[in-house]
């Protein structure tokens, strides 16, 4: 149950044409994505994980060394993200509300916050093991489903550079995917997701950090993408997203020379992703609908607070860019 679905046979073979309309993946590619936290399932985990005692807290395995693999009462684990500072908690819970927003959500795990108490009824069976972990009383943590069998992603191309190739990205446009393979086209899909969530995040942490390191390590996208593992399905999985939307935001002047290039890099997108872009940008409203989702489905959302008003107005101003270089690729 901690595992995505597999899927018990092989995908159909691709369409003549992987994209329709000269710009969005074929509906026939899309029904092969793997599903992914299906709607239901998360809702489920996350209602148990509220409820839920932590039986024991162990190192390794969740990251940062402040991090702990929680195991839970009702047998289930997740890992607590403890942050350096609350922004980076309130980073990882908008970064995930927002995907709901854009209609992605199954890419990330279920992830809920809750409020260290050593004293509270979730917390007291590791009373002892809170006073090691120098967590400060009332802190926010994050507490993230603990997926099992997932394995490392190298970027593929257009983004996977040739050393020599410095920071140069090819094009994901409807002229390069000819010939492809169908698992290809469908790991590509889901790349083109990715790349348009890190760009209104602002994450930093994951293929724009390889990008960077390029300057001095001409191997490093032949290495695994940081934060984004696979799951035995083939589907991607958007981990550890605590550099968004806030951490992000406040470094947008060293990280998007990286950003913008990866982001104009892709010129193909799920439909539906697209259509909620231009709903966003129509009705200016991105701050409006990830608050009124965020607040609706986070019972702690007050404890760590929202964007402020220029962090509002950034996000909406990242929506607009990514609706005109749709339209600029529609015009291509």
């Amino acid at each position: 149950e901690e595992r995505f679905a597999v899927t018990g046979s092989q995908p159909p073979a691709a369409t003549a044409s992987p994209v329709e309309r000269g710009i969005f993946w074929s509906r026939e590619l899309e029904e092969q994505v793997p599903p992914g936290f299906a709607a239901e399932e998360a809702a489920a985990w996350l209602s148990a994980a509220r409820a839920a005692r932590v039986s024991s807290l162990e190192r390794g395995g969740c990251g940062r060394s402040s991090n702990r693999l929680a195991r839970l009462s009702d047998g289930s684990r997740a890992c607590v993200r403890y942050g350096i500072n609350p922004e980076q908690i309130q980073g990882e819970a908008l970064s995930y509300h927002l995907a709901g927003v854009l209609g992605m959500q199954e890419r990330l795990p279920p992830m809920v916050l809750a409020l260290v108490e050593a004293r509270g009824r979730q917390w007291e069976p590791v009373r002892e093991e809170l006073r090691g972990s120098h967590w400060a009383e009332g802190a926010v943590v994050s507490l993230t489903r603990w997926v099992d069998n997932l394995t490392a992603v190298v970027a593929p191309a257009p983004w996977g550079a040739e050393p020599g190739a410095g920071r140069r990205l090819q094009s994901l446009s409807a002229g390069e995917l000819g010939g492809l393979p169908p698992s290809q086209l469908v790991e590509l899909m889901q790349w083109s997701d990715l790349i348009l969530f890190d760009y209104l995040t602002a994450n930093f942490d994951r293929l724009v950090s390889n990008l960077f390191s390029l300057q001095w390590d001409p191997r490093v996208m032949r290495r695994a993408t940081s934060n984004l593992l696979r799951a035995p399905d083939g589907g991607l999985v958007f981990m550890d997203n605590e550099a968004g939307l806030v951490h992000g935001y406040r470094l947008l002047a060293m990280w998007d020379p990286y950003n913008e290039p990866l982001l104009r890099s892709v010129c193909v997108f799920r439909e539906g992703t697209a259509r909620r872009v231009a709903e966003l940008h129509r009705r200016r409203s991105a701050a409006a609908e990830l608050r009124r989702r965020y607040r609706a489905r986070e019972p702690l959302w007050a404890r760590l607070g929202f964007l402020s008003e220029r962090q509002a107005e950034l996000l909406q101003a990242r929506v607009d860019f990514v609706h005109r270089h749709i339209a600029h690729c529609r015009a291509q």
